[in-house]
């Protein structure tokens, strides 16, 4: 597969533009930031998902300065929300279908009435598996069979990482839908539940900074503690040069 890509890492990011992205096979997508690169480091299944990535996204401001720090390579990022916009224009223009596994049934309620007024020439499901921290064979079983009785042109993942890229990892083989994209946020923000910061903070490149400001109970130990981590491990491969 010919893709366009930087080293980052021990990784391999898509430098391209979503419109480039291959249109031959089942592609998985995730994303890369400095919270899933920390994370990562700490998870070997984890690590081991986002290295076998198809695509592998810039999801971030830390991400994309660090790119250019160590390679000189200039990146754009894109968010998850930026790919789940680009896979519905297309799949409304091409009258196709997508399926929704993850969240809660409120949330996936509410993500159906909006596609209904937005994307009425898509067809889309949904499955709200259970909340628990592991999920048994049967509700694997079980949300396998959800997605592969209708089997979608796109599958949008949302479990919030790694759970959701360690589970599209295991069982893509299993499963029967062309493009498999772990988007995690993304379901709250485009169901209304969390509100995305404005354009011009993303614009800006300060995105973190307005979630943190907006939920810091649960963002704080990504940007604060984490944040610091990955610049450290960013700044140790500049000065070791290996």
């Amino acid at each position: 597969m010919k893709q366009i890509e930087v080293p980052f890492m021990d990784y391999r990011l898509y430098a391209g533009t979503l419109e480039e992205l291959p249109k031959e096979g089942q592609l998985v997508i995730n994303t890369l930031n400095q919270y899933s690169y920390c994370i990562a480091e700490q998870d070997e299944a984890f690590k081991k998902a986002l290295l076998d990535s198809d695509i592998l996204l810039p999801d971030g401001i830390g991400v994309v300065a660090s790119v250019f720090l160590l390679n000189r390579h200039r990146i754009k990022k894109i968010a998850g929300a930026d790919l789940f916009r680009q896979q519905m224009k297309k799949l409304e223009k091409e009258k196709r279908s997508c399926f929704f596994l993850g969240s809660h049934e409120t949330t996936l309620n509410l993500i159906k009435e909006k596609l209904a007024r937005e994307y009425p020439s898509v067809r889309a499901g949904f499955y709200s598996p259970p909340f628990k921290p592991v999920f048994s064979k049967e509700d694997n079983e079980e949300m396998i069979r959800a997605v592969n009785g209708f089997q979608p042109d796109v599958l949008f993942v949302g479990m919030t990482a790694p759970k959701q890229e360690k589970w599209a990892h295991e069982h893509k083989d299993l499963l029967s839908a062309k493009t498999i994209c772990s988007i995690g946020a993304v379901f709250d923000f485009y169901a209304g539940t969390v509100e995305r910061p404005a354009k011009i903070w993303i614009t800006l490149g300060l995105e973190w900074f307005v979630r943190l400001l907006n939920e810091p109970r649960r963002m704080w130990r990504r940007y604060l503690l984490y944040g610091p981590l990955f610049a450290y491990s960013v700044v140790r491969k500049k000065i070791s040069g290996t």
